[in-house]
């Protein structure tokens, strides 16, 4: 038996290249891997092998397969494969195109060159990478950020607009790169934004609710504090109705208050980015001791001062009337006095005198005839005067000008 064998190939074949992702007619790599070529095709006798490379670093290879460590961006190009059959003297030309993805590495966001103030026209945020094959992704708060008309993306999602900025719109905003082999995010980014003052409000002490009146002990301490919400903090004014001083600062403390503090506080928030400035106020009432008696306990003082100056008259008539009847007795025992008369102008007191009521000091003795000793004086609410008349004694008002009258008879 007799066995021929012909000779035949090469058959048409294609390259296949190792750890890298077809795009078409191109395969991707990633930069730093290892990747390997490789041939598969029948042939008899066995073909040989001619690699055509786009660099010149190394020797062309002349085996099926070769690879190439740690492949770089100048490993990118075309790479073609010649195998021959000496025998049938058929060739067969193969090529691959190889294109090296750079490690990605982290983008960046580039921020706005102006201000950022509450409900601002627009403003864009631009994700920057040198990496122009990646695909670029926005990411809100670490979720993918969803296009409205408030957030608009550009078509290569690499630039954010934002129209009417809201004070929800700071952040974070990121920016991701990617390739089918790596992934890369860029450090969260937040605007700074300008916005306030809000509601002014004011508090007394610890006590963490807000007071429109605060009452306070004479000489005590107080402590007023100020509060807005405001990017950046606000400046704080306090200033009291008619008075000219301002007081700079969000806390204000009154050391030892007196009378002169009372009045209203107001407060003024304002930031100087926004130009906006609010206001509010409060009033402080400071308590003495004084202010907590009862209107019953100011009426038993005020009846017990009047007893008093009652008593301090009593006891001035008492010692005048003493001093009368001894002067009246040494005036009966002279015979000259005894023998003196009453004017005229006398009698119409002692006929007074006669209508009121007992008086005071009934038990006194009874004189000879009518003896009248007239005795004025001045005391701190009225004026008085005292007649002793036939042992009665007589304390009547009398205005003014009596006493200008009868200022001759003392």
């Amino acid at each position: 038996m007799i066995v021929l064998v012909l000779p035949d190939g090469p058959d048409p074949f294609e390259i296949k290249l190792e750890s890298g992702v077809s795009r078409g007619e191109v395969v991707e790599v990633i930069e730093g891997s290892t990747v390997t070529f490789s041939v598969e095709t029948q042939s008899h006798p066995p073909p040989a092998y001619t690699w055509f490379l786009p660099y010149d670093s190394i020797p062309p290879p002349t085996m099926s397969s070769f690879a190439i460590q740690a492949v770089s961006r100048e490993h990118e190009g075309t790479y073609r494969c010649l195998v021959s059959n000496g025998a049938t003297h058929l060739l067969r030309l193969g090529a691959l195109t190889v294109r090296v993805l750079e490690t990605l590495t982290k983008p960046h966001i580039v921020p706005p060159s102006l201000n950022l103030v509450e409900n601002a026209s627009s403003v864009a945020l631009t994700c920057q990478t040198p990496h122009e094959g990646a695909g670029v992704l926005c990411l809100l708060r670490g979720q993918a950020l969803l296009p409205s008309d408030h957030l608009v993306l550009s078509a290569d999602n690499r630039s954010l607009v934002i129209h009417g900025l809201r004070r929800d719109d700071t952040g974070p905003y990121e920016c991701e790169v990617w390739n089918w082999g790596s992934r890369a995010r860029s450090e969260p980014f937040r605007l700074a934004m300008s916005y306030g003052p809000d509601r002014v409000d004011i508090t007394s002490g610890s006590a963490p609710g807000v007071v429109g009146t605060v009452e306070a002990e004479l000489n005590s301490s107080l402590t007023l504090r100020c509060r807005a919400e405001s990017q950046p903090g606000a400046e704080f004014h306090w200033t009291l109705e008619q008075s000219t001083a301002v007081h700079a600062g969000q806390v204000l403390i009154i050391r030892a208050l007196t009378w002169e503090h009372q009045g209203i506080y107001g407060c003024t928030a304002s930031n100087p980015l926004t130009q906006l400035a609010r206001s509010a106020s409060v009033r402080v009432r400071v308590v003495g001791p004084q202010s907590s008696l009862s209107a019953g306990a100011i009426g038993g003082i005020a009846i017990g001062i009047l007893a008093v100056i009652a008593l301090s008259a009593g006891l001035g008539c008492f010692l005048y009337i003493r001093n009368a009847r001894r002067f009246s007795r040494e005036k009966a025992e002279d015979p000259i006095q005894e023998a003196a008369t009453p004017t005229s102008e006398e009698e119409p007191h002692a006929e007074s005198c006669s209508n009121w009521l007992s008086p005071m000091y009934a038990n006194l003795p009874k004189t000879q005839g009518q003896v009248g000793v007239k005795k004025l004086f001045n005391m701190t609410m009225c004026s008085f005067e005292l007649l002793w008349e036939s042992g009665g004694i007589c304390c009547h008002q009398l205005p003014q000008s009596s006493f200008m009258r009868r200022s001759h008879h003392q």
